[in-house]
């Protein structure tokens, strides 16, 4: 028989993302700073011929983005810099969230990797992932 520590808050933190999925995370980084990572809201569509994902980045410049594929899943991660304060202005209340991001969506069997393309307008990147053609069932005669 093994002895488990029991830890009272173990499940908090799924907890609270689950609750509040889109606050920002705060972390400690290697420097000793804090750092903060925040969750882009994602939309998840399907037509005939493709799945869309579609990732709200407002603000953000492409080259600041980055998108991968691979072990069955489409990753897209970035950052989102701070604006620096103007020259004699003084920041009264600041709601939106900066720092790092990495959002990873689990892909179907039924696609085609190669084909795989990405834009970015208005501040939302659609990643566009086409279907595999749809294979109908093939008779094997018995011999």
């Amino acid at each position: 028989m093994n002895l488990t520590r029991w830890e009272p808050f173990a499940g908090f933190d799924t907890l609270f993302n689950r609750v509040t999925p889109n606050l920002p995370r705060v972390f400690m980084e290697e420097e000793g700073g804090i750092g903060v990572e925040f969750t882009p809201l994602a939309d998840i569509g399907e037509t005939e011929k493709e799945y869309l994902v579609r990732v709200e980045l407002p603000g953000m410049k492409k080259e600041d983005v980055r998108v991968t594929m691979g072990d069955g899943f489409l990753t897209i991660e970035g950052e989102r810099k701070q604006e620096k304060e103007a020259k004699g202005e003084k920041p009264h209340r600041v709601e939106r969230y900066y720092g790092r991001f990495a959002r990873n969506f689990a892909l179907p069997d039924n696609i085609v990797p190669e084909a795989v393309r990405c834009e970015c307008k208005d501040g939302v990147l659609t990643a566009h992932i086409p279907k595999t053609e749809h294979q109908k069932p093939r008779e094997i005669v018995v011999q």
